[in-house]
């Protein structure tokens, strides 16, 4: 079903994106002017990340843990992605909502016995939310530029569960949930091309939940196109890092990289 639903975006948005270039007689601004009174949009998009992970546990050694775009799609269970902001002024509210969960099933002889079949699930669910509030620093007919300072959650929650086939009561379930809050910094904008109603969009942040190893950052850059006064497109790739200290006296250290593209569909209000 989610994978259907993000064909459907695609599709949703190629269409609006020939439509304007067949019928667009107009090059409406992608740039937003700041004035007195309230001004909101809503963002649904679909970013499909690869996935890179390394666990140490404080050793020499380290585990690494990839996850391609291909494997993400086939392993993905659910999701939900949606961003919004407000504005009054220069002043204004920023929060990005970010959910997936993967799970992959299969099946093995417990010590090579067939007598002994076991199935075993594992699933991962990622969740990200930033919240930010802005200001803006610049704003003219073909730049406009926010300043931001909020914060970021992330979370990771891994669950292992196998059971005997012949035997569904002889189960074992394993899980274990890795959170984090950081502080972060950075801005949001917009660049105009030439005058037309085609944008860069550029975004970058950094933050710290404190310490050396309680890190994490945020970039994405690409394309964009004003459909309308109240309806943007664009396409990007965007890039989130971050270290996350767990476990024992913060022994357990986990860091992680997801990038992918990302497409998003803008309604102002």
């Amino acid at each position: 079903m989610t994978k259907k639903i993000l064909a459907s975006l695609l599709i949703t948005c190629a269409s609006f994106a020939l439509t304007s270039a067949a019928q667009a007689q107009e090059a409406f601004s992608p740039i937003p002017q700041v004035a007195d009174g309230w001004r909101f949009s809503v963002s649904p998009y679909g970013w499909i990340p690869q996935v890179n992970t390394t666990v140490s546990a404080g050793g020499t050694g380290s585990k690494n843990a990839d996850i391609s775009m291909n494997n993400l799609l086939s392993n993905l269970k659910s999701g939900a992605m949606i961003a919004g902001e407000a504005h009054y002024g220069k002043w204004g509210v920023l929060a990005d909502f970010a959910t997936a969960t993967l799970q992959k099933s299969g099946s093995f002889n417990f010590k090579g016995d067939p007598a002994f079949r076991a199935g075993d699930k594992s699933t991962l669910q990622a969740s990200l939310f930033n919240l930010m509030g802005t200001y803006t620093v610049f704003n003219n007919q073909d730049a406009y530029v926010d300043a931001l300072l909020g914060v970021r959650w992330i979370s990771l929650t891994t669950s292992f569960d196998v059971a005997l086939q012949s035997d569904p009561s002889m189960r074992e379930n394993v899980s274990s949930a890795t959170p984090a809050t950081y502080g972060v910094v950075g801005f949001n904008s917009r660049y105009r091309i030439l005058g037309s109603n085609w944008y860069v969009p550029l975004y970058a942040d950094i933050g710290t939940a404190g310490g050396p190893n309680h890190q994490t950052w945020q970039a994405s850059t690409g394309v964009g196109v004003a459909l309308s006064k109240m309806v943007d497109l664009s396409l990007t790739y965007r890039a989130i890092g971050f270290e996350i200290k767990s476990g024992n006296n913060d022994s357990t250290l986990l860091k992680g990289i997801f990038h992918g593209p990302q497409v998003m569909a803008t309604f102002n209000f």
